[in-house]
């Protein structure tokens, strides 16, 4: 079991090694649906992408596919993942709860799952197991290089989504290895980055920390630059950007990008608490928030996003009110 974020190739590949390396074996063939990953033509029947016929020789597996329209093909199966995700949705409604507090806890979670539901199929899988093939010694990567140069915006077109990376790398050509659930960013041997891969198409992911300089240097290209919302880490850090651009004008624009330039070098935690203090007391400079994040004292960060006992009279009444006043 693997939790899969989107259905590339490389999500493919992941859940299928995974499979084949706990089950200890291979079998003599896999069958897939007409999955864009694994299928390159629908009308034909060996059509298979490259990729996908790569990882099949490297198992000594035969592919094979679902006609299209023909889900019952694979019914054994469908009704599987259909049971185990009603499995999964009474668990969670037992535990009170769909929080988690990471990936990793809820794989944990879904794994006791999955060993409960499989403690009944033990004898009938090792009579699969005395027919399963042995497996490669070695798994194939789970990422795919590719190479792609740094634009003059100081992003990368990855996947037909965006990424930011280091200004100091523009113009450059860096090599990315795309896994299934992030990318990392190499140039030359050196890794720059490791940056989370956004799901579905023509998303953006740009952090501030990348271009922060070059747009300190040219604070006139951030009011028309094409991903600006990104450059608000927080709801507090939109909100002192507003103060300042209504009361400076475009002063307040560059003091604001000076403002991001210090988060990136002192901490944007520590940076948000001085904003929040400057909007508490009505203030707004970078002098101002600079001498409180350079000061030795402890900066309240709390004290706007403090909440007060909550009283449920009041909406008590307004549900008596909408059924006429009954008791």
């Amino acid at each position: 079991m693997t939790l899969c974020f989107s259905e590339s190739f490389e999500s493919l590949s992941l859940g299928f090694q995974n499979a084949a390396f706990e089950l200890g074996g291979m079998t003599a063939r896999h069958r897939t649906d007409n999955l864009g990953a694994a299928v390159a033509d629908l009308k034909n029947a060996d059509a298979f992408t490259q990729r996908y016929k790569a990882m099949m020789r490297h198992y000594n597996v035969l592919p094979e596919r679902i006609q299209p329209g023909k889900s019952h093909e694979n019914g054994d199966a469908e009704q599987s993942h259909r049971r185990f995700k009603e499995t999964v949705d009474q668990a969670l409604m037992l535990r009170g709860s769909r929080d988690f507090q990471g990936v990793e806890d809820y794989l944990a979670f879904l794994r006791k799952l999955v060993a409960r539901r499989n403690a009944t199929r033990q004898d009938r899988l090792l009579e699969d197991m005395a027919k399963l093939k042995g497996l490669p010694e070695m798994r194939l990567p789970e990422h795919r290089p590719l190479g792609v140069t740094v634009t003059a915006f100081s992003t990368i077109r990855v996947a037909h989504n965006t990424y930011s990376v280091p200004s100091r790398l523009i113009g450059e050509k860096v090599k990315v290895h795309l896994y299934a659930t992030r990318l990392e960013v190499f140039h030359g041997s050196k890794r720059m980055d490791t940056i989370p891969r956004l799901r579905g198409q023509q998303g953006h992911h740009v952090q501030y920390r990348h271009i922060i300089d070059s747009l300190v240097r040219k604070p006139g290209a951030f009011e028309e630059y094409r991903y600006r919302e990104d450059l608000y880490p927080t709801t507090t850090f939109r909100m002192y950007y507003d103060l300042l651009r209504r009361r400076d004008g475009k002063r307040g624009v560059r003091q604001y990008l000076r403002i991001l330039q210090l988060a990136a070098g002192s901490g944007e935690a520590r940076v948000e608490a001085a904003l929040r203090e400057g909007l508490r007391v009505g203030v707004a400079s970078f002098e101002h928030v600079e001498a409180l994040v350079l000061s030795e004292r402890p900066v309240e960060a709390a004290e706007m996003g403090r909440v007060g006992k909550v009283e449920l009279a009041p909406y008590d009444g307004l549900l008596l009110a909408q059924v006429g006043g009954a008791a």
